[in-house]
């Protein structure tokens, strides 16, 4: 792809507050993705929807004033918009509790989605938005327009269903899982294996898939690009909460990739950026080229 525009991305999903013990703060993991790809200089998009109410215009302005396009984000009427408690353990790591039915189940397409996703490089989606019939109908429609597909696999039980996880991997061109989930979706569709690269390997033949990644929390990552394995060892960084961390992680390394630069550089970034954004709070700190380069060269 031509460095001399920017990429055009379209984020497919949830819109919400992430409800802390100290108060809440925007998030969801499409929306992560897609600031994260507009604070790295793309034009981003968000697909999702919001209730007629408070929260919800908060997050239209918050966002806006990111620069982020939000046409594709509709108004419903008789649901609320999104509310997840969140809960960090004493090691940072967070587990969810997601409100039920949100306006973000109820997403619908209207010509201007259709249009954004015809004219986007790139269509980010996650497994969260199929937990209800509305939004995964829309979110199917969109995956048959021709666009370079990310499924953030992004496990949140108990809202997955094995069978419709292998039809999102399937249509994606590049899956991302973190290492507890690849062990988990794989031994579900019939893998004994236990080492995580033949995992990776079980899910590429069983989806035809060529670009898949793997995160390892501090340990790094692997990706598979091109017939080529690639890994990165971490970033040692004193963790605060890892929310939005494998968001930003994506974000960047999708960027990398669709510029052209090398896969392993690009996954260098993408981990140094993931771990700068574990060791801030929230989920969409503002992180510097200076601070990652400086990251990545601490360990080269």
């Amino acid at each position: 792809m031509s460095n001399n525009r920017k990429i055009k991305a379209v984020s497919f999903g949830e819109v919400l507050w992430d409800v802390f013990a100290d108060g809440k703060k925007i998030g969801g993991a499409p929306l992560n993705l897609a600031l994260r790809m507009q604070s790295l200089g793309c034009e981003a998009a968000m697909v999702s929807a919001i209730g007629k109410d408070t929260d919800g215009k908060e997050i239209i302005s918050y966002v806006q004033e990111k620069g982020l396009d939000t046409t594709g984000i509709v108004t419903v009427e008789d649901y609320p918009t999104g509310l997840v408690q969140v809960y960090v353990n004493e090691r940072g790591s967070a587990s969810y509790e997601i409100s039920y039915p949100s306006a973000w189940d109820k997403i619908s397409v209207t010509q201007n989605v259709f249009d954004l996703v015809k004219g986007a490089d790139v269509l980010i989606y996650g497994s969260l938005a199929c937990r209800d019939a509305v939004s995964k109908e829309s979110l199917l429609g969109l995956l048959e327009i021709d666009s370079y597909k990310v499924f953030d696999v992004n496990l949140r039980p108990p809202h997955y269903e094995i069978d419709i996880l292998l039809e999102l991997m399937k249509k994606a061109d590049f899956i991302k899982f973190n290492d507890e989930e690849l062990i988990e979706i794989a031994g579900k569709l019939g893998s004994h294996a236990n080492l995580l690269e033949d995992n990776l390997e079980f899910i590429a033949k069983k989806t035809g898939s060529t670009a898949i990644c793997v995160t390892k929390g501090k340990h790094g990552a692997i990706l598979l690009w091109d017939g080529q394995l690639y890994s990165n060892k971490g970033y040692v960084v004193k963790v605060v909460d890892t929310v939005g961390a494998g968001d930003a992680f994506l974000a960047t390394l999708i960027m990398k990739l669709l510029v052209n630069a090398p896969p392993h550089k690009a996954l260098d970034y993408a981990c140094a950026m993931g771990a700068l954004v574990a060791a801030s709070p929230g989920a969409n700190p503002d992180i510097s080229t200076e601070q990652i380069e400086e990251l990545t060269k601490s360990v080269s």
